[in-house]
């Protein structure tokens, strides 16, 4: 996570890029491999977080776990390995 725990907003959540990872090509496979949009990071952020919306829909626990598993796969399909 980007932002200390009593600054965090429910409805947004930012996490950071792991080093090494084309945060643009990972947006871009959840798009279109799995209809999913989260956000790159806007100014002095771009490129370090991913911002996602957990907001009506989104915020859903089935919704929040298919978007957990395909972050799972996208980013071992890019090669980012824990």
């Amino acid at each position: 996570m980007h932002v200390a725990k009593e600054y965090r907003l429910p409805t947004l959540t930012t996490v950071r890029i792991p080093t090494g990872v084309d945060a643009k090509l990972v947006t871009s496979k959840l798009l279109n491999d799995y209809n999913i949009e989260i956000g790159n990071g806007l100014g002095e952020l771009a490129g370090q977080v991913w911002r996602i919306g957990l907001m009506g829909f989104n915020s859903r626990p089935e919704n929040v776990v298919t978007l957990l598993g395909a972050m799972e796969r996208v980013l071992a399909e890019v090669g980012y390995r824990k």
